[in-house]
């Protein structure tokens, strides 16, 4: 399409057309309509805008360097006018230095580029009775008034042609080709003439970076009116209004999207993100409700909990005497001052925690199932099956790079590419490289926090009291464990913030020099490094407390130590899972209140400044485009970080959801709010983004399935490594009844004073002897975590005994066991549900079969018909020549 252009738009290769060739743009002045969507003529429909600084104006360039400019910008211009749009300027009413630019598309030149890019048109009214559903009448009450945004009637749709016009459905040319589609169109139209532009010009790089400095000060916009109120002007509906009102309005929060109308005025790319994060909130409400009901059941049963009473009990847990975490500065300590922290582990580390964490990995697969029926519904409906394919366009920044030649092998014919085979594979060996560089940076960051959490616990040690005999209440709640926890985690989030922004541009950078070829290519390249950056900046200390802190430490009187300095950390006498669950709340809160102050609070304070400038002209009347134009813009990535940011919380909902049942109603909460201020962003924030097509969420769908897979080994390991739910079950089942208990039935009675290794104080290496001395009669200690070793004077002392490997064995078989149990189940229900629904599939044969007797039968008809008179007139003709000749 590009060379066929060229033919016509470029005589002269490499020249620039003189100066009285040019095609010039109107001027009109504005007519006062701030409501208006056409030109002057009131007959004209404004389908892009585009603007530009005069160049009479600029006193910070030579004379020179804004001739050039402006021949280059005119050049353009000619060039869009010469190939059938039509363009209209007008000055600005606020600055005088800005010129804005009217872009109108004629129905001819939509009608061929709608052909050229094979973009689906109505057919006819879609005439296959829908099937009634029994939660109809349930799904109104949450719905949209329908008198307000009317639902969308149903098409069975087909690639345009304009040979076969009069087959689509078209009562009204001028809203055939709806404002979102003739905006793609123009857009599609600028692509090829800003390439023509590059050739005519000699200028080898891409469209923005170009034309930006010559010509554009903004992204091509799409006009949009006020929020605010509804439209003065009956033939210029505000539709903008209309999606603040019943869409982004706190007041909806409660009802369902409109999606068919957010995709008639954002395009497909925005409608398929909110119909995935609704279906994706409307999911959580299940998970919310069965994880509030573990999380009842493990609160009101905190206080049978028999580990938490005896560790409570003065005559059991105030007896038992605690060896020093540290060495020297640490001393001993009682155990009942993990009474509080205990009662809360019981809430969390229960049964219920166990059928919470089955539930979850059967609730994902079932998300990830249904989202694909969903979504191939809305292919079907938003006509994007067969869009990649037939419509994407190669990014600008590919073909200004295109300088290699080389010979398609399907076609056979020479082809220009910007590398060649080896120039490629070392793009990518570089780019992969990189990115395991700076996976490797942020685990020393993550190395870095762990680090200060071992030297700051000797600190706290020191610091804080931790004599038997103190009295104090803050002891209950500020141990040295807790203040460690919670400092680490409050530093490991601001690393975690200050990481994302560095990573950001490092992802976009080795991105840009692999130079993928279409936009889809380039967003799922970098959604692949900045996920794979962002899993290991956000998850690794999560990863760390889960598996591998209090994992490796040794036994008092031979700790393990890091970097042959600093002592392995050792988690709570109830285990490291408490500690969990604080590091998620204070992540995900933090992310979530730091996400909305970057992306709500920043655009608001903006826009307000940008107003307050502008209020000493406020009297004037502004049109549409201008207002526009003083908006944000929504930026290159568009949704990405929207994405983002919803997987991210996909995942601490699903890897970690063991240890805090609560997370999928924070997720659920967040969500509802999310979708509102999004659509509030959208609506009232950001400029209109040119609508754009996708065939669904790219790479963030095999993305989630891979985070599913993983959900169900960490939440596997997490009860069976990091809760204490399996030796309790060991020592209930087989330790605390003969012959190895002396307990008459099953019973959880003893638990503590068994799991609690004995370590005698006399055999303290010299390096971790405490200062303090010790002064009761008593010569022995216990081990802080569960570690189940010989006492001091057996044959084989400190080394693990018989009740350390069955537990061993009951964690292993427990992974597997449960791992293999939900494995078979969730491909079971993969294989079991249908990615297409039996309705879509209907829907699909109906239209493959109204486009094959509409538009071929009907055109073999004609043909037939045409060669039929055809071959009667050559039959005719051969008689009359070869008949017998009359006597």
């Amino acid at each position: 399409l590009v060379l066929e252009l060229n033919q016509v738009i470029i005589p002269t290769y490499g020249t620039v057309p003189d100066q009285q060739n040019l095609h010039t743009p109107e001027w009109a002045d504005f007519d006062g309509e701030p409501d208006s969507l056409f030109f002057s003529d009131g007959q004209r429909r404004i389908d892009f805008v585009l603007v530009y600084e005069d160049e009479s104006k600029k006193v910070t360039r030579k004379r020179s360097s804004r001739k050039k400019h402006k021949r280059k910008r005119q050049a353009y211009e000619s060039n869009l006018i010469r190939n059938g749009l039509q363009l209209e300027m007008t000055r600005s009413v606020l600055d005088e230095n800005l010129v804005f630019v009217k872009v109108h598309a004629p129905w001819e030149v939509l009608c061929t580029y709608a052909e050229t890019m094979h973009i689906k048109m109505p057919l006819q009214p879609d005439d296959l009775k829908p099937r009634k559903s029994a939660f109809n009448w349930f799904s109104r009450l949450f719905r949209v008034d329908e008198n307000v945004i009317r639902p969308e009637q149903d098409f069975f749709t087909a690639p345009f042609q304009k040979e076969h016009i009069s087959n689509f459905y078209i009562q009204d040319k001028d809203t055939f080709f709806n404002p979102a589609t003739r905006s793609r169109i123009v857009l599609k139209f600028k692509f090829i003439m800003s390439v023509c532009y590059l050739q005519l010009t000699f200028v080898k790089c891409f469209y923005l970076c170009c034309l930006d400095e010559s010509y554009l000060l903004l992204m091509p916009s799409v006009l949009q009116s006020s929020f605010r109120h509804p439209s003065a002007d009956p033939n210029c509906p505000n539709e903008r209004y209309l999606l603040y009102r019943e869409w982004a309005h706190p007041k909806n929060i409660f009802k369902l999207q409109p999606l068919d109308f957010i995709r008639k005025y954002y395009g497909e790319k925005i409608g398929i993100y909110f119909a995935w994060l609704g279906f994706y909130t409307n999911m959580l409400v299940v998970a919310a409700v069965v994880g509030v009901g573990c999380f009842l059941y493990g609160y009101l049963t905190r206080n049978h909990c028999t580990w938490s009473q005896e560790v409570c009990d003065p005559n059991i847990g105030g007896t038992i005497i605690m060896c020093p975490q540290c060495d020297k500065v640490c001393t001993f300590w009682n155990l009942t001052i993990t009474c509080e922290s205990s009662k809360k582990l019981c809430i969390f580390d229960s049964f219920g925690t166990l059928v919470f964490a089955v539930f979850m990995g059967v609730w994902v697969t079932l998300f990830l199932e249904f989202w694909k029926r969903r979504q191939a519904e809305l292919e079907y409906e938003w006509d994007t099956v067969e869009y990649l394919e037939q419509e994407e366009q190669v990014r600008p920044e590919y073909e200004a790079q295109c300088t290699h030649v080389v010979v398609n092998e399907v076609t056979q014919e020479e082809e220009h590419v910007p590398y060649t085979a080896c120039g490629k594979c070392i793009r990518l060996t570089f780019g992969t490289s990189a990115v395991f560089f700076w996976i490797l940076l942020i685990i020393a960051s993550a190395i870095g926090v762990i680090v200060y959490r071992l030297s700051v616990f000797l600190v706290f040690s020191g610091t804080l009291s931790q004599h038997i005999s103190g009295a104090e209440a803050i002891r209950k709640y500020l141990t040295p464990q807790t203040a460690t926890s919670v400092t680490a985690s409050l530093i490991s989030f601001v690393v975690i913030m200050v990481l994302n922004v560095i990573y950001e541009k490092v992802a976009i950078l080795i991105t840009d020099f692999e130079l993928p070829r279409t936009q889809t290519d380039y967003e799922n390249s970098l959604t692949t490094k900045m996920f794979l950056f962002q899993f290991v900046n956000y998850y690794s200390s999560c990863f760390y407390i889960a598996f591998f802190k209090g994992k490796f430490v040794g036994h008092p009187g031979s700790p393990v130590y890091w970097l042959g300095k600093y002592r392995s950390e050792e988690c709570d006498p109830g285990g490291c899972l408490l500690e969990l669950t604080t590091q998620l709340a204070i992540i995900v809160g933090g992310k979530a209140v730091w996400n909305n102050i970057q992306e709500v609070l920043l655009p608001w304070l903006k826009n307000l400044i940008r107003r307050y400038c502008a209020a000493a002209r406020s009297e004037k009347v502004v049109p549409r485009w201008e207002q526009d134009y003083h908006l944000q813009p929504i930026g290159k990535l568009g949704l990405f970080h929207e994405y983002l940011e919803m997987v991210i919380q996909f995942g601490f909902v699903t890897l970690f959801v063991a240890s805090f049942p609560l997370g999928p109603l924070l997720a659920l909460f967040n969500n509802m709010l999310e979708i509102r201020l999004d659509a509030w962003k959208l609506t009232s924030q950001f400029r209109r983004m040119v609508p754009q097509k996708a065939q669904d969420i790219g790479a963030w769908q095999p993305i989630m399935q891979g985070i599913a897979v993983l959900a169900v080994a960490t939440n596997a390991m997490i009860i069976a490594f990091t809760s204490d739910m399996i030796p309790r079950l060991v020592y209930y089942w087989s330790f605390s009844v003969p012959p190895y208990g002396s307990h008459s039935s099953h019973t959880m009675k003893g638990y503590i004073n068994s799991s609690l290794s004995v370590f005698s104080i006399s055999d303290f290496k010299n390096a971790s002897k405490p200062f303090s001395p010790w002064f009761g009669t008593q010569t022995t200690c216990r081990q802080v975590y569960r570690d189940f070793r010989y006492p001091p004077g057996h044959q084989l002392q400190y080394e693990h005994n018989i009740y350390y490997w069955h537990v061993m064995a009951a964690k292993l078989a427990f992974v597997i066991v449960m791992e293999h149990v939900i494995y078979f189940v969730k491909f079971t229900i993969s294989y079991a549900i249908p990615d297409v629904s039996q309705k879509t599939k209907s829907k699909v044969k109906r239209e493959k079969y109204l486009t094959q007797k509409l538009l071929h039968e009907n055109h073999l008809k004609v043909v037939k018909k045409t060669m039929g008179k055809i071959a009667d007139n050559i039959i005719e003709g051969a008689d009359s020549t070869f008949g017998p000749k009359a006597e």
